[in-house]
C-alpha cells in the first residue's frame, strides 16, 4: 500500500479535492463550485484531482471528506468536521497556531486549539450574511463589480467608508445610500472589509483566542482581509499562500486520512502477530 490519502471538503460555495503523499507531499490540488449535487461535484472534484497527480481511484488508500456537505457525498472512507479538519490543516502549516479564523462564503467559525491541535472552544457566525464571505460579494455586485475584482477595487480605496449594520439586510442598504451619496466603490469595498474583520475579531475573542493565529477560508485569498486583522490583532498572524488558504482543510483531512491508516495498518500487524 503507498499511503496515498485524500481530503474533500465540501464547503457550501466551493468543494476542494487534494491527494497526499505518505511523505505529506501534496501531489494534487483541484477546487470547483459545489451547486447543489454535492456527491456529484464531490466524485467529480476527487476524480480531478486523481487525473491532475496521474493516479487512478485505486492507488488511494484513505479517503477523507469535511465541510458542510461532508455527509453526503460516496467518495470516503470516514467524514471529520470543517473545525477538526481546519484544525489539523492549520497546525500543518503552522505548527504553533493556537487559534483558527475560518471565513467562508457562508459561514464564519473561530476555533481554539491545545498543542496538539486538539478544539478546545469554538464559535459559529452562520446565521447573518453580513459574517461571511457572501457579504463581500454581494457588495461588490451592488456596484457592478465581480468578485475577482475585490483585491484590485481594495487596493485603489483612500479611505474606509464606515459599514455598521449588524444585519446584511441593513449594511446592504448602507451600501446603497453610500453609493448613491457617490462614496468611491473602492472605499465601500474596504468598509465592508473593515465591518468582516470587526465580526471576525468578535467571534475570535468569544473563544477566548491565543496567539499564533492562523486565517483560512476563500475570503483570505484577498490580502487586504489578512491586513487589516494583523492591524487588529498584532503580532503572531499567520495566511497560508493565495493558492493553499483554500484548501487548508482539506489538506487536514488528508492528513487525518493518513493517521486513520497508520492506525489500522498498526492494528492489522497486530492482529497478524
Amino acid at each position: 500500500m503507498s499511503g496515498l490519502t485524500a481530503g474533500v471538503d465540501v464547503g457550501s460555495t466551493y468543494t476542494k479535492a487534494l491527494i497526499l503523499d505518505a511523505d505529506g507531499t501534496v501531489r494534487a490540488r483541484v477546487m470547483k463550485s459545489t451547486g447543489f449535487r454535492l456527491a456529484e461535484v464531490a466524485r467529480e472534484a476527487l476524480e480531478a484531482a486523481l487525473a491532475e497527480a496521474g493516479l487512478a481511484r485505486d492507488d488511494l488508500d484513505y479517503v477523507v471528506t469535511t465541510g458542510f456537505g461532508r455527509h453526503q457525498t460516496d467518495v470516503a472512507d470516514t467524514a471529520v468536521t470543517d473545525l477538526t479538519a481546519g484544525a489539523r490543516g492549520a497546525k500543518a502549516l503552522f505548527p504553533d497556531t493556537r487559534t483558527v479564523l475560518d471565513v467562508g462564503g457562508q459561514t464564519m467559525k473561530a476555533t481554539r486549539l491545545d498543542e496538539r491541535a486538539k478544539v478546545k472552544s469554538f464559535r459559529l457566525n452562520d446565521k447573518c450574511a453580513a459574517g461571511t464571505g457572501a457579504f463581500l460579494e454581494k457588495t461588490a455586485r451592488y456596484m457592478g463589480f465581480g468578485t475577482e475584482d475585490i483585491g484590485p477595487l481594495v487596493a485603489e480605496s483612500q479611505g474606509a467608508v464606515p459599514i455598521s449594520g449588524v444585519c446584511a439586510v441593513f449594511a446592504e442598504s448602507e451600501v446603497i445610500n453610500h453609493l448613491s451619496q457617490g462614496a468611491p466603490p473602492a472605499d465601500i469595498m474596504r468598509g465592508a472589509i473593515n465591518s468582516l474583520v470587526g465580526r471576525s475579531v468578535q467571534l475570535m475573542k468569544r473563544v477566548r483566542m491565543e496567539p499564533e493565529f492562523t486565517l483560512i477560508g476563500g475570503i483570505l485569498r484577498f490580502q487586504t482581509m489578512a491586513e487589516v486583522i494583523r492591524q487588529e490583532l498584532g503580532e503572531g498572524v499567520n495566511v497560508p499562500p493565495p493558492e493553499e488558504v483554500q484548501f487548508t482543510s482539506a489538506l487536514g483531512a488528508a492528513l487525518l486520512g493518513g493517521q486513520r491508516l497508520r492506525k489500522l495498518r498498526e492494528t492489522g500487524a497486530a492482529a497478524a502477530g
